[in-house]
């Protein structure tokens, strides 16, 4: 499984989870099947790119986002690509998919959506 996470740079399995999912500078993948750790830059349009970050990981082939938010618009997204989204994601990227292992983290919801990001 290929597991996406936004993060601030590209240390790997030690950098840190970037709080604004469609700004975050890098998306880390990590392929639980063989460990392999994968970053990619942040293209969208939120960075002055083309596309959307949903579109980017879905590229990817991404199965699993660990995040600390994003908006309702992004979750639609990514369920319409059959990704599916935890949200509550903090720390680094080690620490995160051991949060989601333990069940720590929330599968994302219009409920518990950044408000913010309404569009």
């Amino acid at each position: 499984m290929k597991i996406g996470v936004p993060t601030m740079g590209d240390r790997g399995m030690d950098e840190v989870v970037c709080d604004h999912f469609g700004r975050a500078p890098t998306y880390t993948i990590v392929d639980s099947d063989t460990g392999s750790v994968r970053i990619i830059e942040n293209r969208s349009e939120h960075m002055g790119g083309t596309g959307k970050p949903p579109e980017a990981l879905a590229r990817e082939s991404v199965n699993l986002l660990l995040c600390s938010g994003l908006g309702p618009r992004a979750i639609t997204m990514f369920q319409d690509s059959g990704i599916a989204v935890y949200v509550g994601a903090t720390g680094s990227v080690r620490e995160v998919l051991s949060m989601w292992r333990e069940g720590r983290l929330q599968a994302a919801t219009s409920e518990n959506a950044c408000k913010e990001h309404l569009h």
